[in-house]
């Protein structure tokens, strides 16, 4: 269970009475700017508010279920490219790239983080091409050897 302290919910209802005058009102929807700005408060302050009254709501709840299968929150909301497996490698490569020169670092993260050419890295870093290639294929090997 959440605590939520009665400042933050006593805003949100006031948020919430604010948002049902104004629509009343103008017969709009109000945007969270004009919200904050009526009770004087700011956009993030509102937004926050209104999450923090939200009752929580189990991974493990089913959102659609076809009599066979079940489709549960955990897999609507399951991110694929940053699970553990990935996370550990990352910081894996993190330190092995930690053990480079500054001017491998500075070719690999150009090549393989920016996106970069060879050609571009060259021209940014004042090298040539050949000596980019060089030093990116010495840097794959020398993570390679710490990756082990």
């Amino acid at each position: 269970m959440v605590r939520v302290s009665r400042s933050i919910r006593d805003l949100a209802y006031k948020t919430l009475q604010t948002k049902e005058r104004i629509l009343k009102e103008t017969g709009k929807e109000p945007t969270l700017e004009t919200i904050a700005k009526e009770l004087n408060v700011s956009k993030e302050e509102i937004s926050f508010s209104l999450d923090a009254i939200q009752d929580p709501v189990s991974l493990q709840e089913p959102v659609y279920n076809d009599g066979n299968d079940s489709v549960y929150i955990m897999d609507q909301v399951k991110d694929s490219k940053n699970n553990d497996e990935l996370w550990a490698e990352n910081i894996t490569m993190m330190e092995a790239m930690k053990k480079l020169s500054d001017k491998e670092k500075l070719i690999m993260t150009k090549r393989f983080f920016d996106g970069r050419t060879q050609m571009e890295v060259a021209e940014e870093i004042g090298i040539s091409q050949a000596q980019v290639s060089r030093l990116e294929k010495s840097a794959i090997g020398h993570m390679r050897r710490l990756w082990k």
